[in-house]
């Protein structure tokens, strides 16, 4: 068994992987002039850091947002730094080289159209994305939307963490479609913890 510095440097390196993932991914879409978003749990720590860095939560892959007509550009530019575009299920997503594992790929959402046809709301445009320091990730309003759509139990705890916060608050119920705001009032009657 592994001895306790040596689990800190794994955990630590774990962090480092997916982070440079998705530099990497998003600086390759950049430097091909493809308009895309940060969706996914990346985009929930950019937004939650912009508040209180000490409650952002790691996650294992990489989401992004691009429109389906630039798809085959998405394609090159990311096979152009190692990535290995794969299609499963109706998914599309880019391993991490021949030893690449889904877990940790990088996953696409086509913009402008439902992640799945139960839906409420169709993925935004990576139009609608705000600039952090190193890549660009969607806006608040389209997140807490794609949130609120898909409402498993990680995207409730991504809200959670919104709501905690003070990003999001009982004033954006009037905002968001019915069935979507029943779902924020939802977590907003029942708080975490």
């Amino acid at each position: 068994m592994d001895g306790p510095t040596s689990i800190l440097d794994r955990m630590v390196r774990a962090v480092e992987k997916v982070r440079e993932r998705l530099l990497r991914s998003t600086s390759a879409l950049e430097a091909a002039g493809i308009d895309y978003a940060v969706i996914g749990g990346h985009a929930v720590a950019a937004w939650v850091a912009t508040v209180d860095e000490t409650a952002v939560r790691n996650t294992a892959d990489v989401d992004l947002l691009v429109r389906r007509e630039d798809f085959d550009r998405v394609v090159v530019a990311l096979e152009s730094v190692g990535f290995i575009s794969r299609h499963a299920a109706g998914d599309s997503f880019f391993l991490d080289g021949p030893d690449g594992k889904f877990r940790d790929a990088v996953h696409m959402i086509f913009a402008n159209e439902k992640v799945r046809p139960e839906y409420e709301a169709a993925a935004p445009d990576p139009s609608a994305a705000t600039s952090f320091a190193r890549f660009r990730a969607v806006d608040l309003e389209a997140l807490v939307i794609m949130k609120l759509t898909s409402f498993r139990r990680k995207d409730q705890v991504h809200l959670d963490d919104f709501l905690s916060l003070g990003i999001i608050d009982e004033s954006w119920l009037s905002r968001l479609p019915p069935p979507l705001a029943e779902r924020l009032k939802q977590l907003i009657d029942t708080p975490e913890g």
